[in-house]
């Protein structure tokens, strides 16, 4: 079984995001700012990470730029999932490391074809 950490501020994102990823056959861990993200893939790196960029503490850009130094932070597939969607925030995205980018707000069909194009399904 893949595992999902999920990254959000909002504890109803992350409810909805867990209840469409377990669909999936996901293990789902989460996370409610970029600093306890950081934490949990110190502890056990995912296979995919769903990644909000407005939060406290560390944002989702900080968050996702300090994964890819660590030791295996190149291994997992990171999709932002956020309202920010200008030009501008997407190319810094995926300069920084993102595999993929998903609009807020998504539904289960938006997660499953993002998550099959980046080869998660």
């Amino acid at each position: 079984m893949k595992s999902c950490l999920i990254v959000d501020d909002s504890k109803v994102i992350r409810m909805v995001a867990r209840k469409m990823l377990e669909d999936l056959n996901f293990e789902i861990e989460e996370a409610e700012d970029g600093q306890k993200a950081l934490d949990a893939c110190l502890r056990k790196m995912p296979d995919a990470i769903l990644l909000d960029w407005n939060m406290p503490v560390m944002s989702g850009i900080d968050f996702l730029i300090e994964l890819r130094k660590t030791s295996g932070g190149d291994a997992p597939i990171v999709v932002f999932c956020t309202t920010e969607n200008d030009m501008k925030h997407i190319q810094e995205a995926m300069g920084a490391g993102a595999n993929e980018y998903i609009m807020k707000p998504f539904d289960s069909e938006i997660i499953q074809t993002k998550f099959a194009q980046v080869g998660l399904l």
